[in-house]
């Protein structure tokens, strides 16, 4: 029996370079066997104000999903806290797509 948490981020002998400071990234995990579909996509964008905002989109392929936006004083910090997301997503079984 294998464990949920024991799969494989980047699929076998494909590795992918994000840039140095990605400003939007789109994140799936597809896995039939959990009836598993999902989605999650995080982009950092300037709010009214002066500052960053990090807005997450997640939920199942075809829906509508959740949406959720962190608020930051400053672009540096937003993309900090996106990169430390993006990790944290691919160490729960997520790949980078390409779209």
């Amino acid at each position: 029996m294998t464990s949920r948490r024991s799969r494989s981020a980047v699929p076998p002998g494909k590795t992918i370079q994000l840039g140095l400071f990605p400003l939007s990234v789109q994140l799936r995990r597809i896995q039939p066997s959990f009836n598993e579909w999902r989605y999650y996509g995080l982009s950092v964008q300037p709010d009214l104000f002066g500052g960053a905002a990090l807005v997450r989109n997640w939920g199942r392929i075809g829906t509508a999903g959740t949406q959720r936006v962190d608020l930051y004083p400053d672009e540096g910090a937003a993309v900090n806290a996106l990169t430390a997301m993006i990790r944290y997503r691919l160490k729960r079984g997520y790949i980078v797509t390409q779209s």
